[in-house]
């Protein structure tokens, strides 16, 4: 059902699954017999991919992680003004609500941090440093903002209110309240 989908091997369906799982229902519902029985196999076999639920928490925020940095880097890339640039950011966050009301990956893990192994919170909070650092670079290209420690603290004011759109909008289970929330951030100038 979930992960009977063209992935090319075993460890990436698993992955996927979990994926799925993890964004839909949080760490502390990821199992590793529902994950085995979405991709078709036995327990073990997953086991042998990920020895533990902690592995493969891990293994999911850094898969995360590498293709958070493809996709930033690629945005940067093609930069023609930062609100067109900041508007395909967003995207990625709607989409997840797009998605039967998900949450963002790392959002949705560092609400249940207590209950992370430690494998796992490091790979999350990479994430978060990995996107924080993205915006603080994203509104250095402005001319007029050369003061990186301001950016920064204006990335992290950034990325926890998109997070935290995310989740009220997830809450609601209206992704209108995502829409207008971000209206309201623009408004005000928190957001580009």
């Amino acid at each position: 059902m979930i992960a009977r989908m063209n992935t090319p091997d075993t460890k990436s369906r698993i992955l996927a699954v979990a994926r799925y799982m993890v964004q839909a229902h949080g760490y502390n519902a990821l199992s590793i017999r529902e994950v085995a029985n979405e991709v078709g196999i036995k327990g073990p076999a997953v086991h042998h991919h990920y020895p533990t639920k902690g592995d493969l928490g891990a293994a999911l925020a850094r898969q995360y992680s590498d293709d958070a940095v493809v996709f930033l880097e690629g945005l940067l890339e093609q930069h023609r003004s930062e609100r067109a640039t900041f508007d395909h950011y967003i995207k990625v966050f709607r989409a997840a609500l797009e998605n039967d009301n998900r949450m963002c990956l790392s959002g949705i893990m560092a609400a249940e941090h207590h209950d992370l192994p430690a494998e796992v919170k490091v790979e999350v909070q990479r994430f978060m440093d990995i996107n924080v650092e993205w915006l603080t670079r994203l509104l250095s290209l402005d001319a007029e903002r050369k003061d990186k420690k301001a950016n920064k603290a204006r990335a992290m004011a950034i990325f926890a209110a998109l997070e935290g759109a995310q989740l009220i909008a997830r809450g609601r289970s209206d992704i209108r309240v995502f829409d207008e929330t971000l209206r309201a951030y623009r408004t005000h100038g928190l957001i580009p």
